[in-house]
């Protein structure tokens, strides 16, 4: 990806810029030439070459575009209690959000990229891509699926360019992560031998949070793949088998305790993203960086 082959000068508001997936997607743009406008509410992980933004997000404010700047496009990251699916805070600040796009969308942006969850589908299996139906199960999908809608309508209205990105299970960086992995991380630096597991045998779509910024970059700049865009490995992969990888990757010695824990009544058997569309965006940066 290079932002000023590509597109020319690109000046990218990034929102939730210091988060646990943020931070890692302002570096890449910063790394591919892209000027980064960051926001967020404290910037301690935050590239030092990004420009910190003092202007609040959810001011409620009509002239926000013009005081982030106008930038050229907008990468939408900013959500809280994203690992706790089930919070309130999700249906509580979906107002806030859709504000802040529509006043961006009225100020006069006309690109956004606004990152999304699987979960706005709910439960399904099998592979999800853009013209499955959705039927979210958490407030946390809810919203996700609510803001989607609302956007979709104010882009259309607007002329504006929308790439909806849809993760999937993000592993790494795991001291700022929560997963499962997170937990078995902890559990081995605190010398327990045996860690209480499922059966493992459900299938998720696994990417590493470098990838991921990876695709969220790319995806993001280019203009000619639009819509819901998932950003996955698309390749499922049963839960055992990621954890004990993980295991060896980090040379632990403990060891996974199968059947201590039954496996979720709601999870899917096997889940995973539909790959062409991310799969064409990053064949396309690859010929372009020959």
């Amino acid at each position: 990806m290079d932002c000023r082959k590509d597109l020319s000068t690109m000046k990218v508001l990034v929102t939730g810029a210091n988060g646990y997936i943020g931070r890692h997607v302002v570096a890449r743009l910063l790394d591919s030439g892209c000027e980064v406008i960051a926001s967020d509410l404290q910037y301690d992980g935050v590239d030092e070459r990004a420009e910190r933004s003092d202007v609040t997000l959810f001011s409620g404010d009509a002239d926000i575009f013009e005081k982030f700047g106008r930038p050229d496009l907008l990468i939408h990251l900013a959500w809280r209690n994203g690992f706790d699916h089930s919070n309130f805070s999700h249906v509580k600040d979906l107002p806030d959000h859709f504000l802040f796009l529509r006043n961006m969308l009225e100020g006069g942006l006309r690109h956004l990229s606004v990152m999304s969850t699987m979960h706005e589908v709910g439960y399904f299996e099998g592979a999800i891509d853009e013209n499955t139906p959705t039927n979210p199960v958490t407030p946390y999908g809810i919203a996700k699926n609510a803001l989607r809608e609302l956007t979709q309508a104010e882009a259309k209205k607007h002329g504006a360019l929308l790439q909806w990105l849809r993760a999937y299970y993000i592993v790494g960086d795991d001291a700022r992560n929560s997963s499962i992995f997170t937990k078995l991380s902890e559990a081995a630096a605190q010398g327990k031998e045996l860690f209480p597991f499922t059966t493992g045998k459900n299938k998720f779509d696994f990417i590493s949070i470098e990838e991921l910024a990876h695709q969220i970059a790319a995806a993001s700049v280019q203009t000619e793949v639009t819509g819901i865009i998932n950003c996955c490995s698309g390749s499922p992969v049963s839960l055992a088998e990621e954890a004990e990888k993980y295991i060896r990757d980090h040379h632990f010695s403990i060891q996974l305790d199968y059947g201590k824990f039954p496996d979720r009544a709601d999870a899917s058997p096997a889940v995973w993203g539909n790959p062409d569309k991310i799969n064409q965006i990053l064949e396309k940066e690859n010929r372009g960086n020959q």
